[in-house]
């Protein structure tokens, strides 16, 4: 076992038989999904420039602002509800693959937020590449790099897509699940008027006509060569 503010992860014993049940004694920091409350917990989660900067339960109106505290509190309310337990099988940086169990019911309640928030107010070909970024930034930590040349780049490149995610997020927590309500930004490039099916707005539906041959002649391109491969290579 492994234990930190972040989670709890097990391994080794029974569970290196990747297809054994884990013990359902084996959670510490998580309750049983099936034995959770009955009535969803909300919450309203503030960003700004991509971190939380504030927790509000709806239900019982607590607020938390600091940082530890802030995290606690999802730990206990994830806790509660049952959410950030997985059992997967991942791959160690030596080669071999290993199972393992975890808990993290924060991290997971934050994730969820901050993937809403951060699809609400970034461009999407920026946004691309910060989720390559994630993935190697990921890898970069869990092999031990980060006080590497790469991971130090790797996290400025990350904090510089942040500079426009903020916002507050809301959703509910219920029976191991984190369901997202709605969210709302002063820095959104969500436009409700653009993407209205019943208001006019500056975008023409026609202009995608042009768009869509644009796109097409890669495609009749492709299948014209394929059918002369076809006529050249006739199937026996």
């Amino acid at each position: 076992m492994d234990a930190n503010l972040m989670h709890i992860s097990y391994e080794s014993g029974v569970l290196e038989n990747p297809n054994h049940h884990a013990p359902s004694d084996i959670y510490q920091m998580t309750k049983d999904p099936a034995g959770s409350p009955d009535l969803p917990e909300k919450l309203e989660i503030t960003f700004e420039k991509g971190m939380p900067i504030e927790v509000k339960n709806l239900n019982s109106g607590e607020t938390k602002t600091d940082a530890l505290e802030l995290f606690l509190y999802l730990n206990e309310v994830g806790g509660r509800h049952g959410v950030g337990r997985i059992d997967i099988v991942e791959n160690r940086f030596i080669g071999m693959k290993s199972r393992g169990i975890y808990e993290t019911p924060g991290g997971t309640i934050l994730y969820h937020a901050h993937l809403d928030i951060e699809a609400f107010t970034m461009d999407k070909e920026l946004r691309k590449i910060k989720q390559a970024l994630s993935i190697k930034f990921s890898e970069q930590v869990y092999q031990g790099f980060w006080y590497s040349p790469e991971c130090e780049f790797t996290r400025h490149c990350i904090t510089k897509s942040q500079e426009g995610v903020a916002g507050t997020v809301t959703l509910a927590i219920f029976k191991g699940q984190v369901q997202i309500l709605g969210r709302m930004s002063p820095l959104s490039l969500y436009n409700e008027e653009l993407v209205s099916m019943d208001v006019q707005g500056d975008y023409n539906p026609v202009d995608a006509g042009g768009f869509i041959k644009i796109n097409a002649l890669r495609l009749q391109e492709y299948r014209r060569l394929r059918q002369k491969k076809d006529e050249e290579n006739p199937a026996k």
